[in-house]
Order: structure tokens, then C-alpha cells, then sequence
């Protein structure tokens, strides 16, 4: 809980810090543009191929999480058919147009939200009509400090949960990017950003709250989703199905953002000759096409993981955590650009 709440913070300040820059000149499209201009051709070059490989590392562990969860209800099914099923649905949704990526993320954001907001309501519920556990444990908020409190496995055990923590925001820029890119960006730039701190404290720390308090965390089963266990507690007999349902859509929502945000990158390294050419074509639809199957290529590393690895578990875990130390890079040139920012341009800050 305290974790997620640290990281929501700091990337709070990460993205006042990319608003800003975006509004100053309207003609950036993306963190790789300005961290050209302050940091040097360098930054734009290595920003935006690291960009890059930050979704595709992402969208590997989609890949692989999706598969796992499909197996949920197919277990006989070999592995390698939902992954390469996955990677051809990414290519039926993104080649179309612009205005297809927007509804289907609109209804996966909703599927989740709805989610969501039906865990805390029904934690909220059972932790105000003091519910009590099958084994006679009732819900209450002690749980939060009892049985070791915030550090119960010591302080290295609290710094472990940050690579999950930061895996969990990843994408999150892409809030400040994408409403950049509307119609009047002045007026969606600040409130997309201003409102994240709300979106933090409701589907994370908010989810994570209830959760805990209705559960003590040492009661969590490691192998099975807390979110089944609230939902079952609560009644709903297809709990674990409707679960498995929800975080299926969120990995391919995902999936889907990170296709749709690298086809896009590589598309403006290449108009920039930071790329080949060849991948800043676009298709009659304004699709970077050539893009796009160049990112989906790589996703087929996600289906060697699956048989490479022990488990499922242990390949998603390898991959999230190279994505979390890339995406931290990621943020890190942003803070970098904005300080730079800050000293050569003074009178656009003011």
C-alpha cells in the first residue's frame, strides 16, 4: 500500500514536469521531441528507441500473461496459440485508423474501472459491517499495521515491492501525450494530469485498501487472486472466472497501447532519420503500417518465454522487471529534460 502510494507520488511531479514542457511548445508530439532539444540529438535518438523497447518488453509480458490466463480455462491448450492469437488481434486493431484505438481502449478502461470501483464498494461494505472470514478473522482496519505493520519482511522486503509497484504505472505518460495531441490541449493537458493523483489514490491505493483491511496480508494465498478471494467472500460464485475475464482485457489493453505507442515512436524516429526510412510509411488509413508489424515481430519473443522458463509465473517476472527499470530510465530523461528546460527557458516557465 505504502509503496504504490510513493510511486503514485513521485510520478505525479514526473508528469507536471512533462505537461508543462508539451504546453510550452504545441508542436511536441511526444518526450523524445523536447528531450532532443534540451538534452542534445542523443536524447531524442536514445529516448526514443529505449521508448520503444519499453512497450515491446511490456507487451511481451502481455503476451505471456495472457496465455496463462487463457490457459485458466483451457488448460490443454498449447501455450504458443493465445500468444500468436494475441499478436494477430493487436494487427486486426491497430490497422485500421486512429479513431479504432480510442473506442476499444474506451471499453477495456471501462471494463476495468467498473472492476474496480465493484471491489471497493463491496470492501467497503464488508469492512463497515465488520464481515468476518471463514476462519473468523474480521474485517477491520488494524490490519493495515497489525502482524509486522508496513514492513513485516524488513526493509528489503518494502524495497522489493517497488518493481511491481512502478510495472503497475507503467504507460502512464501516455496520459500527458495522448492529450497533447486533442483538439484544445491547454484545457485537457492539465486537467488529464491534475487528475491523476485522484486515479492513484481511488484504483490503487484504494483497491489495495480494502483489500488488506477485509484481509490480513498474511492470509493473502500467493497463488490465487486477491480479487477472486474479495469477490467469492462477497458471494459472487463465478469470482475467479469473472476475474480472470477482467485482468485478460487489461492485459491486451495493454498490449494494445504499447503496438499503438511504438508503432508511432518509430514512425517519428523515422521521419527524423533516427530510424530506417522504410518504417515512415504510411498506409492510405495514416497507419505507420510498416511500423507496426516491426513492433509486432518482437512480440514473438513473449511465446519463446513461454517454453524457455520454468513456469509462466517466472517469465512474466523476468520481463516485468526489465520493463520497470526501462520505464524508470524513461521518466528519469523526462526530469532530466525539464530541468534543462527550466534553465534555458525561464521566462516560458513563468
Amino acid at each position: 500500500l505504502l509503496v504504490y502510494a510513493i510511486i503514485g507520488f513521485m510520478l505525479f511531479f514526473v508528469m507536471r514536469a512533462l505537461g508543462e514542457i508539451l504546453l510550452s511548445n504545441l508542436e511536441y508530439r511526444s518526450f523524445a521531441d523536447f528531450a532532443g532539444d534540451y538534452l542534445g540529438p542523443w536524447a531524442q535518438f536514445f529516448t526514443g528507441w529505449t521508448y520503444w523497447l519499453c512497450w515491446i518488453v511490456t507487451g511481451i509480458a502481455d503476451v505471456v500473461a495472457v496465455s496463462g490466463y487463457v490457459s485458466f480455462w483451457y488448460p490443454e491448450l498449447a501455450l504458443w496459440i493465445p500468444a500468436l492469437g494475441l499478436i494477430g488481434v493487436l494487427l486486426l486493431l491497430n490497422l485500421p485508423n486512429v479513431r479504432n484505438f480510442g473506442e476499444i481502449e474506451f471499453w477495456f478502461a471501462l471494463i476495468k474501472i467498473v472492476a474496480i470501483v465493484a471491489l471497493i464498494l463491496a470492501g467497503a461494505y464488508m469492512l463497515i459491517t465488520n464481515f468476518t472470514l471463514p476462519n473468523g478473522t474480521q474485517a477491520s482496519v488494524t490490519h493495515l499495521w497489525a502482524n509486522g505493520g508496513f514492513f513485516p519482511n524488513g526493509f528489503f522486503g518494502f524495497v522489493a515491492g517497488f518493481q511491481i509497484a512502478v510495472f503497475a504505472f507503467v504507460g502512464i505518460e501516455l496520459v500527458g501525450t495522448a492529450a497533447a495531441e486533442t483538439e484544445n490541449p491547454t484545457r485537457n493537458l492539465p486537467k488529464a494530469i491534475n487528475s491523476i493523483p485522484i486515479r492513484v489514490v481511488l484504483f490503487y491505493v484504494g483497491a489495495l485498501f480494502v483489500i488488506i483491511t477485509v484481509i490480513p496480508w498474511d492470509q493473502v494465498d500467493p497463488n490465487s487472486s486477491p480479487f477472486v478471494a474479495m469477490f467469492s467472500l462477497a458471494g459472487l460464485g463465478i469470482a475467479a472466472h469473472v476475474v480472470n475475464f477482467v485482468v485478460l482485457t487489461s492485459a491486451t489493453s495493454s498490449a494494445n497501447s504499447g503496438i499503438y505507442s511504438t508503432s508511432r515512436m518509430i514512425y517519428g524516429l523515422a521521419t527524423s532519420r533516427l530510424a530506417p526510412q522504410t518504417l515512415g510509411k504510411l498506409n492510405s488509413r495514416k497507419v505507420p503500417v510498416n511500423a507496426l508489424f516491426f513492433s509486432c515481430i518482437f512480440l514473438l519473443a513473449g511465446v519463446v518465454l513461454l517454453y524457455a522458463g520454468q513456469s509462466i509465473i517466472e517469465a512474466f517476472t523476468i520481463v516485468t522487471t526489465i520493463s520497470a527499470l526501462l520505464f524508470i530510465f524513461i521518466w528519469s530523461i523526462i526530469l532530466a529534460s525539464y530541468l534543462q528546460y527550466r534553465r534555458k527557458r525561464p521566462d516560458l516557465h513563468e
